[in-house]
């Protein structure tokens, strides 16, 4: 048996480049594992014919929990190669005269059980990883969703193997079915894609963090499929995932204030219901439109244009009579605000986020110089 174990772990040096790599003590592990597993061996083989027991594993038992994460299965399979070529190299020997078909059998049947109960090792590693993992992603996304970004956050992430940038997270209402399923599901379409994905389900609402996508659009695309229906809603892009909690509030505030706006498209971007978050009381997006809108235009004629255009039904001879100019005037400044603002007047939903904008400048205004 230690004539084997040294062999085995020669030709394991020879053939196996991974088995090189690995440290002294995980290479002297992986080598009390092959002699153990040649001793269950002949120990097993000692019973005669038909009635021999199902072969031992407890050989396996013989490694630390660590060598289990440092060796893949395929990398064990390798082992179990090895270890039949080095022991059908020497059958002439270890058999008895006439029985070198008998061991060869013998040997076949060992270690199809032995390969069954490595890939079982491993399922049971696996389904205990996979379920620390989901615990973790949902401490995660509850912390995003609440805003609550610390250090502990970031342990999490890298116990994961986080590493992806930019970040966006993704809002929408949680499709029927065991919720398990469904961040499987996204796992899965993640892997597939070569995206990073995060999800979690809370009450009717589905949340879904997107790292690595080229674009924000990307990202939805890839993933709009496993919402539910009603609207989806995309969070601005983020550097990374300390600043997702942005994006989530952003994200969720939107999906709130959705049926604000029965139209939007699906998936709509959280800053494309900026208006309706406003109105919905939304802090974050009020402060963004009277950063957006009202600042950029206060102390200009160009408020008061926006404002007279506004109030006249986007009527351009109506403004111009009013502000005692030209209409090619009103439409100068018209552009200029599509410049500053980024919103278009002359179209719908532009004005109507403007109007809110403008309303929410004023009263801003008001609110520091009004004192009691």
């Amino acid at each position: 048996m230690g004539a084997l174990g040294t062999a085995a772990m020669a030709r394991m040096d020879e053939q196996l480049p991974w088995f090189r790599a690995l440290s002294a003590e995980d290479r002297s592990w992986v080598g009390l594992v092959a002699q153990a597993g040649i001793a269950a061996f002949v120990e097993w083989f000692q019973y005669a014919g038909e009635d021999r027991p199902t072969p031992s594993i407890e050989f396996f038992g013989t490694a630390p929990r660590e060598l289990k994460r440092s060796i893949s299965l395929q990398q064990t399979v390798d082992i179990v190669r090895v270890v039949v070529e080095v022991v059908e190299a020497q059958v002439d020997q270890l058999a008895a005269p006439g029985g070198e078909e008998q061991l060869e059998q013998a040997m076949l049947r060992y270690t199809r059980d032995v390969a069954f109960a490595a890939a079982h090792v491993y399922a049971r590693e696996a389904e205990a990883r996979g379920a620390w993992d989901a615990r973790l992603e949902a401490l995660i996304v509850d912390a995003l969703v609440r805003g609550e970004v610390d250090d502990g956050l970031h342990s999490w992430a890298a116990a994961l193997g986080w590493t992806s940038s930019p970040v966006v997270v993704i809002a929408g209402h949680a499709p029927d079915g065991d919720p398990r399923e469904v961040i499987d599901g996204l796992r899965e379409r993640g892997r597939r894609i070569g995206m990073e994905l995060l999800a979690g389900v809370q009450a009717d609402r589905l949340i879904v963090i997107v790292g690595g996508a080229g674009s924000v659009n990307d990202a939805a695309r890839q993933v709009v499929a496993r919402f539910g229906q009603g609207p989806i809603v995309i969070g601005p892009e983020v550097t990374d995932l300390h600043a997702a909690a942005n994006s989530a509030r952003a994200a969720l505030a939107g999906l709130k204030a959705s049926s604000g706006w029965p139209d939007a498209p699906r998936p709509v971007h959280a800053e494309d219901l900026l208006a309706e978050r406003a109105l919905d009381g939304d802090e974050a997006a009020r402060e963004q439109l009277v950063e957006n809108v009202y600042l950029p235009l206060a102390g200009t004629p160009l408020l008061d244009t926006l404002a007279t255009y506004l109030e006249q039904g986007t009527s351009l001879e109506a403004t111009a009579r009013l502000l005692f100019v030209h209409p090619n005037t009103v439409r100068y400044r018209l552009k200029k605000i599509t410049e500053l603002t980024g919103y278009q007047p002359t179209e719908g939903r532009s004005a109507f986020t403007l109007q809110v904008g403008l309303i929410l400048g004023r009263l801003a205004e008001s609110a520091v110089t009004w004192r009691p």
